[in-house]
């Protein structure tokens, strides 16, 4: 089973895929009271856009405006059983870190680190050592931690007076939706796959049926819960369809949330972080066990990303009274063929 948060797990018995969730669960935080204090310019973001639980961290950082004081490190789409490698840069070194893999981090923490190799994680970068690759967290304090660095205009992605729902609605969209497609494409045998694609199309009902009538999953603006769901989403005609056989029906065949995919995707921090080139040689090349060619499919159309979708009817406004990101921080761009109406990955 691969080795990375697009697959790390195992399946019981043959029977049903269960994630590995072992992380390492350190927090940077305002007061430093966990030992690592909030600072500009000490920690090193390392994501994969390919990998839709880094993509998370990508978009709340530019969301938030945070990419002056928190840099940003970018593996390849594809990795190894080691771990994910900084392919994309120059000599195939992170260009901060100098590190090849992003195991050697890991490594700096713990010499003898056994678990999987994630992404997102954070670098304390004077040491060179891992410091979190709690993918879920790592969100939550970028959006409650870090807020003395929040750009002007930034959105409250985690509002104090809607957490208790919030975190209802984000974890059953975890469970039954973001970890839902991989039960499906993971699954060792016909009965556990059965169960799952029931489950999660179950789940993708029910967040159609909560945005029938109201813009965004908490109401009237975007907020963390948009982004975990928006992330497989993005990836589900590409990748979850097909790859994982999750396959009652396409994004584009479910009105409801295809118009609201459309609507995160076209606002600024979502379609402009999403490499959908990228997204499809992860899964296709790295999961070898579901598909053994290892061939990239050309399809689908991204183009369709960028149609009308007529959200703004319900009202609300994606920032409220705050304002969308400006332009893609210098060196975060994704290449124009790599987005929407991009060309095939060859």
């Amino acid at each position: 089973m691969s080795d990375d948060n697009s697959g790390s797990g195992y399946v019981a018995d043959g029977q049903e895929y269960q994630r590995d969730s072992k992380y390492i669960s350190d927090r940077i935080t305002a007061d430093g009271s966990s030992g690592w204090p909030v600072e500009p310019d000490r920690y090193r973001l390392i994501a994969a856009r390919a990998c839709p639980w880094a993509n998370r961290s990508i978009i709340v950082r530019r969301l938030l405006g945070l990419e002056p004081v928190l840099s940003m490190g970018l593996t390849g789409p594809t990795h190894d059983e080691r771990s994910w490698t900084f392919d994309l840069d120059p000599g195939g070194r992170d260009p901060v870190l100098g590190y090849e893999r992003l195991q050697e981090a890991f490594f700096a923490r713990d010499p003898s680190y056994s678990r999987g190799i994630t992404v997102p994680a954070i670098v304390d970068v004077p040491t060179k050592a891992v410091v979190t690759n709690d993918f879920a967290q790592i969100t939550l304090d970028l959006s409650t931690e870090w807020t003395a660095y929040h750009r002007d205009g930034a959105p409250d992605l985690y509002p104090e007076k809607l957490r208790d729902e919030m975190d209802e609605v984000m974890q059953r969209v975890y469970t039954e939706i973001n970890n839902g497609v991989y039960r499906c494409g993971f699954a060792g045998s016909q009965r556990a796959y059965d169960k799952s694609y029931e489950r999660l199309f179950a789940g993708l009902d029910w967040v159609s049926s909560r945005l029938e009538a109201q813009r965004f999953l908490m109401g009237e603006t975007i907020t963390e819960a948009d982004v975990r769901l928006f992330t497989t989403l993005a990836r589900f005609d590409a990748v979850y369809h097909g790859h994982f056989k999750c396959n009652r029906q396409k994004l584009t065949e479910m009105p409801v949330l295809w118009a609201y995919a459309r609507d995160l995707f076209q606002t600024p921090g979502f379609g402009d972080t999403t490499d959908f080139p990228q997204i499809k040689e992860h899964y296709y090349v790295v999961h070898k066990d579901i598909n053994p060619t290892q061939i990239i499919p050309d399809g689908p159309d991204t183009s369709v990303w960028l149609t009308p979708h007529g959200r703004a009817d319900l009202g609300g406004s994606p920032f409220g009274d705050g304002t969308p990101p400006g332009p893609v921080f210098p060196g975060d761009e994704v290449t124009a063929d790599h987005g929407a109406g991009g060309v095939p990955h060859r």
